[in-house]
């Protein structure tokens, strides 16, 4: 039985092994151009990458947590660097110390924004400026024990955030629109526990955050006795001076609608957070991150419906190509069905193996004439040893036995050639000249 399977495979149409050969140098090719385009697109991510959040127990911290959850799931490890807020996160992504930050629109002022090679991957949230106050020291102030306007907090103790935050500078642009004199202010930049500490206690009159509802120092504030919530009639007013500010209303009763608190709608002024990343980040963690954001705030919230966010929005930095494809287009098509470091691999190689194919093509066409001259070197090669006796036997009749001799090593040489059966015409066309050769030795 082996034998039979050895003589299948010695008498077939074509050689799979001269094919091979044949095609050699056509693969290696088409390899090394493969190899090129894997080193230059890099298709494959990191396996890490950096994220920088903000204080404990904030809106960020939060979120932070559910990303390192959310990537996770694809194989990335995600390392959460706390930081002081938007400002700070600005500066670690400036000096690569994070990939990936949380980043509080305003944070930044406009005429150095330019000098920061940052990529925005959309807004995700809006931050209301919640201005919470004591009740007992707006009353000093008010008769009614209410504020409604910035300039109203002169003489007032007012902490305006902390140092590396974004809302310090937030704040200083405000006072400034309003004229206020920062001087007639009592002004600190406590960390976030420290300062709402104070504010209990009654060290500090005014509070400032600019956080996302889910904050627990927001949620615990707005049902504190004693403090409440500073409305901004001018929300739309400030929109329109500050293209990162959108007004926008904390509903009646969406705090808690049994205790129906607030009491009233309360007007405010927000500014969005936007996930950025710095210049050289891997294109498919910015997809990973576009996903999940996708899914971590897609959902309903205290100010936004359903699917508003994440939103492709001009702001202060461009956005990424990655995560503006994805808001507008969703998933690409092959992420429904392979898993996604598999679809990522073939969707950023795809152009690169049509470039192949479109070279190596054409090529190709060199590979049937390669084959069948090697094929047929094998029997053509005897031809000059053929000619050569017949030369002698001319020349030489005396050594008519050693020639004929030659003739029948020679042929029992060609009769052991092996080539697929399409070529044995070429052999067999051999053995009948060295057959005739042989004749006229004999007949010499």
């Amino acid at each position: 039985m082996l034998h039979n399977m050895t003589q299948a495979i010695r008498y077939t149409v074509v050689s799979v092994r001269d094919m091979l050969v044949s095609a050699g140098p056509l693969a290696l090719l088409a390899i090394g151009l493969l190899a090129l385009a894997y080193w230059w697109l890099d298709p494959t991510p990191p396996k890490h990458v950096t994220l920088a959040t903000g204080p404990a127990q904030s809106a960020y911290d939060e979120f932070g947590k559910r990303y390192a959850k959310a990537l996770k799931a694809n194989g990335i490890e995600v390392t959460l660097l706390p930081s002081e807020g938007s400002s700070a996160n600005l500066d670690l992504l400036r000096d690569g110390k994070a990939d990936i930050a949380f980043v509080q629109g305003g944070s930044l002022e406009a005429s150095v924004a330019d000098t920061y090679s940052l990529e925005s991957l959309g807004s995700l949230f809006v931050e209301p400026v919640w201005l919470f106050y004591q009740e007992a020291a707006a009353k000093k102030l008010n008769p009614d024990a209410t504020l409604g306007m910035l300039s109203q907090l002169q003489g007032l103790r007012v902490n305006v955030g902390t140092v590396g935050s974004g809302v310090p500078n937030l704040m200083a642009r405000l006072f400034d629109v309003n004229h206020i004199d920062t001087k007639t202010i009592t002004l600190s930049q406590l960390e976030q526990t420290p300062a709402t500490v104070a504010f209990l206690n009654g060290e500090i009159d005014v509070i400032v955050f600019a956080s996302a509802p889910e904050a627990l120092m927001v949620q615990m504030l707005l049902q504190t006795p004693g403090v409440k919530l500073m409305d901004f009639p001018q929300s739309e007013a400030y929109s329109r001076r500050f293209e990162f500010l959108t007004p926008v209303v904390l509903p009646r009763g969406v705090v808690d609608l049994a205790g129906n608190t607030p009491p009233q709608d309360v007007r405010l002024v927000a500014s969005t957070t936007a996930l950025l990343a710095r210049d050289g980040t891997h294109p498919a963690l910015l997809q990973l991150f576009s996903q999940a954001a996708k899914t971590l705030h897609g959902g309903t919230g205290w100010f936004n419906r359903a699917r508003e966010f994440p939103k492709a929005t001009l702001g202060e930095f461009t956005m990424a190509p990655e995560a503006d494809r994805f808001i507008h287009n969703g998933s690409p098509l092959l992420q429904h069905y392979l898993p996604f470091w598999l679809a990522n691999l073939i969707e950023r190689m795809w152009l690169a193996l049509g470039i192949i194919v479109a070279v190596v093509l054409p090529l190709s066409k060199i590979v049937p004439p390669l084959y069948q001259f090697r094929i047929r070197s094998r029997v053509f090669r005897w031809y000059a040893q053929l000619r050569d006796i017949e030369r002698r036997l001319d020349e030489t009749p005396s050594e008519q036995s050693k020639l004929v001799k030659e003739l029948d090593d020679l042929a029992q040489v060609v009769s052991k050639i092996n080539v697929p059966l399409s070529y044995t015409d070429e052999q067999y066309s051999l053995l009948g000249n060295i057959g005739l050769v042989r004749k006229k030795a004999l007949r010499g």
